[in-house]
């Protein structure tokens, strides 16, 4: 499975040889800095890239890992949906970039390919994000996809010393239709 986002970006399934590149990212402490995981020791990084293989052979399919990569193959980043209610087609969408990366809009290119992916190919309903309140690039991203601000919980995630928020994004299958109904 392999996509093309954009002129500059490709998106396919990770392999196994891909854990330096992830590594090179996922290691970095600026990467991880609003998440629950992270930085990576190598032995997180090569779990990450076992688990996501391994989603693959679920069925039904509740996770979707993606490799993002300019097009001479080299991976910048991940892009990941994962189905968090079945019978109600309701999904999570989270993406991840290597900061020499970051500012280029990038980010935008993988949450927008994520929700077509979910409302087109998956049928979805529902398709949510979340973001730490602190982290002013990623909620960015997910207003320009059009996602829809639908609030803030609190103290959802741990990290490291102290809870933090979590931003609440949302978009509807008839709101993606709805954008993007000139495209057709």
């Amino acid at each position: 499975m392999r996509y093309k986002i954009n002129d500059q970006l490709r998106i396919r399934r990770f392999t196994p040889e891909d854990v330096e590149a992830v590594h090179a990212y996922a290691s970095q402490p600026i990467v991880s800095q609003f998440q629950s995981w992270g930085p990576n020791t190598e032995t997180d990084t090569k779990q990450f890239l076992h688990d996501a293989l391994e989603s693959e052979l679920e069925t039904p399919r509740r996770r979707y890992v993606f490799a993002v990569t300019f097009p001479s193959d080299v991976v910048i980043g991940a892009g990941e949906l994962v189905i968090t209610d079945v019978d109600n087609k309701i999904a999570e969408i989270g993406y991840v970039l290597s900061p020499d990366e970051w500012g280029n809009g990038y980010a935008t290119s993988i949450a927008s390919f994520l929700l077509q992916f979910g409302f087109e190919k998956l049928e979805l309903h529902r398709i949510t994000a979340t973001c730490d309140p602190r982290n002013v690039a990623s909620e960015r991203v997910l207003q320009k996809v059009g996602m829809t601000k639908e609030g803030q919980l609190r103290e959802t995630v741990y990290l490291e010393d102290h809870w933090r928020d979590s931003l609440i994004y949302g978009m509807l299958d008839w709101e993606w239709q709805v954008d993007h109904e000139e495209d057709n």
